[in-house]
């Protein structure tokens, strides 16, 4: 007998909004237009699923597909997904003849230009490059002053039929702070560096550096195409400025149910190292989610809805579990009691958000979203949200597609 086909429900779910995803990925390329949009779907689209996402993304419009690894894209490729994709982080263990053969662009800073075009040649097929320029980031990217002799190699590979120069492209630092004058120093040098590599002969398909906080606030950034992550996943890159300001609607909403509910004294210490004591009688409900689920350890104080209340964990987050004070007596063994309740960590705009989390660990919203584990069923709904509207998941309305 397979016990697990006994278990009627998730315990613990992240709960993606399909039509979310597809209105988040159709307002960005509007946004972007006449630039084509790249939706970026590396590490499990941030923790929401790259398969379901990348499908409604393409079906949104999306024109490229983005991973980090090429492994993450030919998982893609696996599934059936024929949409250009492009990978650009490798080792010297990057399956280079697998990219080449699956058709995945190739994004190259240097090193990989050699083993691309080692792995082209055995194939008898052109690989598909993308050349990066460090533009001032300081991660991947080809220097400046190596530009030109970098190029120039690409081209002598390209006239002998083992690559094809698809695009240049570079990433920003500080875009999600629009003020800061590095963004403008950055697009400067990403400007010399395409001409650079035209005035050599480079025929380019799309020249791309913008992500999405630069979509949100940088047109001069769109170029040919954009690369978007957290905004279609329906989160705001800038603090201070919420999803629904930016028109985006949170994708993913997290929950569990409560696993306990009792009545404790005043004074009674909550959790490992008993830094949290109630300060008066009161009820304390069990939330059975913890840091092996990708919940901070550090995140006290983070909010969890329950009945249409939110209240903040207090004491310190377990490995499995944390806990919450609702502040008031007469709950438990109750027809009112908390056992068995949904329990929301965060949502779409009237559920607690990923951003309150990230704030009460110190965090992004990016880590919040992208470190929820595998231990955490993922379900998909599509709520059929109109353009403009705000989604709001009902317990009822959930459907595991297919």
């Amino acid at each position: 007998m397979n016990y697990l086909e006994t278990v009627p429900a998730a315990e613990r779910s992240a709960v993606v909004d399909l039509a979310a995803i597809r209105h988040n990925v159709r307002h960005l390329a509007e946004i972007a237009k006449p630039a084509r949009l790249m939706a970026v779907v590396k590490a499990d689209a941030y923790g929401h699923g790259a398969l379901e996402v990348a499908r409604a993304a393409v079906d949104a419009g999306a024109s490229w597909l983005g991973t980090a690894h090429i492994s993450e894209a030919l998982a893609l490729r696996t599934a059936g997904i024929s949409t250009p994709v492009m990978a650009w982080l490798h080792t010297s263990d990057s399956d280079f003849s697998a990219a080449i053969a699956a058709n995945i662009d190739i994004g190259v800073s240097g090193w990989e230009l050699e083993a691309v075009v080692a792995a082209a040649r055995d194939l008898e097929v052109p690989a598909r490059v993308h050349l990066k320029i460090d533009t001032g980031l300081g991660r991947n990217g080809c220097p400046e002053e190596l530009w030109e002799s970098f190029v120039g190699a690409a081209l002598a590979y390209q006239e002998e039929g083992l690559l094809r120069v698809v695009g240049i492209f570079s990433h920003l630092a500080v875009a999600d702070e629009p003020r800061r004058m590095e963004t403008d120093e950055q697009l400067q040098k990403f400007r010399e560096a395409v001409a650079v590599a035209e005035d050599a002969g480079v025929d380019h398909e799309v020249r791309h550096i913008a992500n999405t906080p630069a979509v949100l606030s940088r047109p001069d950034s769109h170029f040919d195409l954009v690369r978007v992550g957290l905004g279609m996943y329906g989160l705001s890159p800038f603090p201070g400025q919420s999803a629904e300001e930016l028109g985006l609607i949170p994708a993913m909403t997290l929950k569990t149910t409560i696993a306990n509910c009792k009545e404790v004294p005043a004074g009674q210490g909550v959790s490992y190292g008993l830094h949290y004591r109630t300060a008066e009688p009161t009820t304390l409900a069990l939330v059975p989610v913890g840091y092996a689920d990708g919940i901070p350890r550090v995140a006290t104080g983070g909010p969890v809805m329950v009945n249409g209340e939110v209240f903040p964990v207090v004491g310190r987050i377990a490995m499995d579990q944390m806990v919450i004070d609702l502040g008031r007596t007469g709950v438990a063994g109750t027809p009112d009691s908390f056992l068995g309740r949904e329990a929301v960590l965060f949502g779409p705009a009237g559920f607690p958000s990923v951003d309150e989390w990230a704030q009460a660990s110190g965090s992004i919203n990016y880590e919040i979203i992208t470190r929820i584990s595998g231990r955490v069923t993922r379900s998909y709904v599509d709520s059929g949200a109109a353009a403009d509207a705000v989604v709001a998941l009902e317990p009822d309305s959930e459907a595991v597609l297919p």
